[in-house]
C-alpha cells in the first residue's frame, strides 16, 4: 500500500504540491479511535433537514444583521448622532462587522473542540442582549458598546453555523418599525424575533462528529500562515474586507447626496442583498463543479471592475441601481467563499480554527475600512468618488492575493479545479 501512494504522488506534480499543505492524522499527532469510521454525511431525513433548518435561522439572524448595517450610518447621522462627523459613525458598523470576525479563532477552536452547540447558546444570549441594549441607548459610547460589541461577538457565535436573505428583509423592517413605533421598539422587535429564530437554531443545530479530544495549543492559530498557500489567502481576505463592506455602508448615503429620493433610497441596501443571495448559491453550485478559486477569482475581479466604473460613474437612481444588483451578485460570491477555500486545503479537523485564524487577521480590514472610507468622503467635501476608488482598490488588490495563493496552491494551470 505505501508503494502505490507514492506511486500515486509521483504520477501528479500538482496534487504533491496540493498534499504538502494538508496536515495528515500522522502529522496533526492525532489518533484515529478503533472503529471511529463514520460514514457520509446523511443526505436527507428529518435530522439532517433540521439542521439546515437550524442554520438558516441562524445566519438569518447573525449575517443577514451584519448586511443591513449600513442602513444605521445614515440614520444615526441624522437622528442620535447627528452632531458627529461621517468617519466617527463609522466606527459603529466598522467595529460592529470587526468584532464579529475578530472572534474567529475564539470561536474556531471552541467550535472545533465543543461542537457548535455551545458557542450558539452563548452567541445567541449577547446578540439579543446587545440589541436590548442598543434600544435604550441615546449616547455614542452607549450605541458602540451595545451594538458594535456585545452583539456583533454574539453574532460570530452563531454564524459558526448563510443566507442573504436577512439582508434583504431586515433593513426594510428596521426602516418602516422606525417610522411607525420609534428606534427604541423597532429594535426590541428585532431583538423579540432573533430571540424566536436563534430558539429554534439552538434545538436544531448539532455536529454529526463528536469532537476530538485535544489539548489546547495556541500554536494551533498561528500554525497555518507558515503555509503559503494560507498566507496569501489571509492577506487577500485582509484586502477584500477593507473594500467590500463599503457599498453595504454608505451606498444610502451616496444614493441621497445624488439627490436620489430617501424613500427609494433606502432600497438600496436590500438591493444589493438580493443580488448577493443569487452571488452565492450560484457560485456555490458551481465551486463543487469546477472549484472554489475558479469561482471566486473572475467574480470577485467584476467586482472591483463594476464598483470602479458603474458605481464611480452613477449619477442616477437607475445607475445606483444596476450597481447595486452587479455588485451584490459578486460580493455575494467573494463574502462567502472564502471559508470554503481554507476548506479545500485543510484537515477537516481543523476547519473552524483555520478559518478563525483567516478572519482574525480579516477583521482588521473590516474596522478600519469605513472610518478610512468615511474621513476620505470628509476631505473631498461630500464627494464620495475617494471613497469608490478606494473600495475598488482594495477588492482588485485582494483579488491578486487570491490568484497568488492559487498559484502558490496548485500552479499557473487554470483547468486544475481547485
Amino acid at each position: 500500500m505505501a508503494s502505490q501512494d507514492q506511486n500515486a504522488r509521483a504520477s501528479s506534480p500538482e496534487k504533491d504540491r496540493q498534499s504538502d499543505t494538508l496536515p495528515t492524522e500522522m502529522e496533526s499527532g492525532e489518533e484515529k479511535a478503533p472503529g471511529a469510521d463514520f460514514g457520509p454525511a446523511p443526505d436527507g431525513g428529518l435530522k439532517a433537514w433540521s439542521v439546515v433548518a437550524g442554520s438558516f435561522c441562524a445566519v438569518f439572524a447573525s449575517f443577514g444583521w451584519i448586511n443591513c448595517i449600513g442602513i444605521f450610518q445614515d440614520y444615526y447621522a441624522q437622528n442620535q448622532l447627528k452632531t458627529y462627523s461621517s468617519s466617527s459613525i463609522a466606527w459603529i458598523p466598522s467595529v460592529e462587522s470587526f468584532m464579529m470576525f475578530f472572534w474567529g479563532p475564539v470561536v474556531g477552536k471552541m467550535s472545533d473542540e465543543l461542537g457548535p452547540r455551545v458557542p450558539i447558546l452563548l452567541g445567541s444570549f449577547l446578540h439579543v442582549f446587545g440589541l436590548m441594549m442598543t434600544s435604550i441607548s441615546k449616547e455614542y459610547y452607549q450605541i458602540l458598546l451595545s451594538q458594535s460589541f456585545c452583539s456583533a461577538i454574539g453574532s460570530f457565535g452563531i454564524v459558526t453555523a448563510g443566507s442573504s436573505l436577512g439582508g434583504v428583509v431586515l433593513p426594510i423592517m428596521v426602516n418602516h418599525l422606525v417610522v411607525r413605533i420609534g428606534f427604541g421598539w423597532a429594535m426590541r422587535s428585532i431583538a423579540f424575533l432573533f430571540l424566536g429564530l436563534l430558539a429554534i437554531a439552538n434545538l436544531t443545530i448539532k455536529s454529526r462528529l463528536p469532537p476530538p479530544k485535544r489539548k489546547f495549543n495556541p500554536r494551533d492559530f498561528v500554525t497555518p500562515f507558515r503555509e503559503m498557500p494560507f498566507l496569501l489567502l489571509t492577506i487577500a481576505a485582509f484586502m477584500l474586507y477593507l473594500g467590500s463592506f463599503l457599498p453595504f455602508n454608505f451606498i444610502i448615503v451616496q444614493a441621497k447626496a445624488l439627490g436620489i429620493s430617501p424613500g427609494l433610497a433606502e432600497y438600496m441596501v436590500p438591493i444589493v442583498n438580493a443580488a448577493s443571495t443569487f452571488g452565492r448559491l450560484l457560485p456555490a453550485y458551481l465551486g463543487d463543479r469546477i472549484g472554489v478559486f475558479n469561482v471566486m477569482i473572475p467574480l470577485t475581479l467584476l467586482g472591483g471592475i463594476f464598483t470602479l466604473t458603474v458605481w464611480l460613474t452613477a449619477h442616477s437612481a437607475a445607475s445606483v441601481i444596476v450597481y447595486a444588483a452587479l455588485y451584490g451578485f459578486t460580493s455575494g460570491c467573494t463574502l462567502s467563499i472564502i471559508p470554503a477555500m481554507v476548506a479545500s486545503f485543510s484537515d477537516v479537523r481543523s476547519i473552524g480554527t483555520r478559518n478563525g485564524s483567516l478572519y482574525g487577521v480579516a477583521a482588521f480590514g473590516v474596522l478600519i475600512g469605513s472610518p478610512v472610507a468615511g474621513a476620505i468622503v470628509g476631505d473631498q467635501d461630500g464627494s464620495f468618488s475617494g471613497l469608490i476608488i478606494f473600495c475598488g482598490v482594495s477588492i482588485l488588490v485582494g483579488t491578486v492575493f487570491a490568484v497568488m495563493s492559487r498559484w502558490a496552491l496548485v500552479g499557473a494551470g487554470w483547468r486544475v479545479k481547485v
